[in-house]
């Protein structure tokens, strides 16, 4: 990421795994993520035996729903007794304990603050979901069964409820612990997650949403995995041995690489610029999904584009000290593509998709690209290198010209690109530019449908003039104001006319403290809004 000083794993069982060290040979020293297993059940909620049941209620209702009215009852009032004593008023992001006994199935009866009903959206849902989650694993809890939905009432749509279930246990539930070698914490290897309801057409409805939810919510899991692991472990040619091990299971995904000698072949120099200074050699990765039968040709061809530093020392412009192990998560754009790509596959989303990872590791020595060198990019264009620390966009000036030989109708990129972005927007949404509205607002909607927030920025001709150098085409980096709006602007200039759109996601890469929903490290940010995004493609005509 751009000289800036921002501060910044759910599908397997414990035990020993498999990764490799800094010489590419197989190891198995590493503890597995923990696995989460996901169903839909149709039983009684006070009857239904599990370690936790998780159930919802909003601050601003002042009576009991039927469901925790039922409990209530049966718990001798406890539920009841908790609000009046002021322990749990409900709010977002609260939870308190009630524990079971011989006249309910659950051994532990968890409430979730909703906030505000009038405020509720399915975010509320996939929130609550994850709190749930992360309670249970804290708790050691084996079985976690969710009652969530069932505060709402009709006020959402019961599908969606369950895919965000799902989403949000997968989130809630991650802890990236890889390397940690004993088990003193008790650590439970796998958690399983039933949502329940007596009515078996409603569970039918939950069990719908759930299928697409657990694959979605694996998948920003298994990004949040690889962009979690450090750089001796993860580098370009590392990043490009997963982009193949994905596709080689499954059918609809293909993987191309090409190494440094075949991107000098195609005069690939922002990725090989930025690559020269590291014994860890850069890799251009590519991830084309090809969806069953025939697609209308009115459907878009969608390039997705994601930075993937695997660490970011700045270069010759190093960074200081403070902080820096955090540039092993300035891949996290490229992890996202990679998730995105196994959502799409596993959802089997009819649209192509081409998933595009520039790889590299920005490295002083004695080969590094300098301040003031000329680099001639992919595209044809030089650019006048002015801080070897805006590095982000001289590898995705590279992606994006190949998604616009690729004949792609739609680019959209993503990268953790400029602490600007993170000054305007603080770490609680990335920022969304782009050259066409119609893309804009619909980037728009699957932030709203995904939980993923996003803010529209600008990126037009004042601030792709900043970028203008008076040697070269283009210079790397404008004036020290408006940053993350000329970072963009500059690579608008190599998207050849197409539609595109560039997410900035500097300030949601991860989260520097655990929260009441997930975890501390890589976020996965990126994976719901984009494959929600492609989701919504079906029924959209490519005009």
């Amino acid at each position: 990421m751009d000289s800036s000083r921002v501060i910044c794993a759910t599908e397997r069982k414990r035990g020993k795994g498999r990764s490799r060290d800094r010489e590419g040979k197989k190891t198995e020293n590493m503890r597995k993520i923990i696995s989460v297993e996901l169903k839909a059940r149709n039983v009684d909620f006070a009857t239904c035996k599990t370690d936790l049941l998780a159930v919802g209620l909003f601050s601003d209702v002042k009576t009991l729903d039927r469901l925790n009215k039922e409990l209530d009852g049966k718990l001798n009032g406890a539920i009841n007794r908790l609000i009046k004593l002021g322990d749990f008023n409900g709010k977002d992001g609260t939870s308190a304990v009630v524990y079971g006994d011989e006249r309910i199935g659950a051994k532990r009866v968890l409430l979730v603050g909703l906030g505000e009903k009038k405020k509720a959206t399915l975010d509320t849902v996939r929130r609550a979901a994850a709190c749930a989650a992360k309670k249970s694993v804290e708790s050691k809890a084996q079985t976690l069964s969710l009652a969530l939905h069932r505060a709402f009432g009709a006020a959402l749509d019961v599908s969606a409820m369950g895919q965000a279930c799902g989403e949000g246990t997968a989130f809630g539930s991650y802890c990236y612990d890889e390397f940690i070698t004993g088990s003193e914490d008790g650590r439970l290897g796998s958690l399983k997650v039933a949502l329940i309801d007596p009515d078996s057409a409603t569970t039918q409805k939950l069990r719908k949403g759930l299928s697409a939810g657990a694959v979605i919510g694996k998948a920003q899991s298994y990004a949040r995995t690889l962009a979690n692991r450090p750089a001796n472990v993860v580098n370009p040619i590392q990043l490009a041995a997963a982009a193949k091990e994905l596709a080689r299971g499954s059918k609809r995904l293909s993987c191309t690489v090409f190494d440094v000698k075949q991107m000098a072949a195609r005069r690939m120099g922002g990725v090989l610029a930025v690559g020269s200074g590291s014994q860890n050699k850069p890799r251009f990765i590519v991830l084309k999904y090809s969806p069953a039968g025939k697609i209308p040709s009115t459907r878009p061809k969608v390039a997705i584009v994601g930075k993937a530093i695997t660490f970011d020392s700045g270069g010759i412009s190093i960074k200081p000290a403070a902080n820096m192990d955090e540039m092993k998560l300035d891949k996290s754009g490229g992890t996202t593509v990679l998730g995105t790509m196994k959502a799409v596959a596993e959802l089997a989303l009819p649209v192509h998709v081409l998933g595009i990872v520039p790889a590299a590791e920005n490295m002083p020595s004695g080969t590094s690209y300098r301040p003031g060198d000329i680099v001639k990019t992919f595209s044809g264009k030089s650019v006048e290198v002015q801080n070897t620390d805006a590095e982000g966009r001289m590898i995705l000036c590279d992606g994006l010209s190949y998604a616009v030989k690729q004949n792609c109708d739609v680019i959209i990129d993503i990268a953790t690109l400029t602490g600007a972005c993170v000054v305007a927007l603080g770490k609680y949404m990335a920022g969304l530019m782009g050259n066409d509205d119609k893309l804009i607002k619909q980037l728009q909607k699957a932030s709203e449908n995904s939980g993923e927030k996003v803010w529209p920025m600008p990126s037009g001709d004042e601030y792709a003039g900043e970028m203008k150098s008076k040697i070269a085409d283009l210079k790397n980096i404008g004036s020290r104001w408006g940053g993350a709006c000329t970072a963009a602007a500059f690579l608008g200039q190599f998207v050849g006319g197409k539609k595109w759109a560039h997410l900035d996601i500097a300030g949601v890469w991860s989260f520097d403290k655990a929260t009441e929903s997930t975890a501390e490290g890589a976020s996965g940010f990126g994976v719901r809004l984009l494959t929600s995004y492609l989701a919504t493609l079906t029924n959209t005509k490519n005009k």
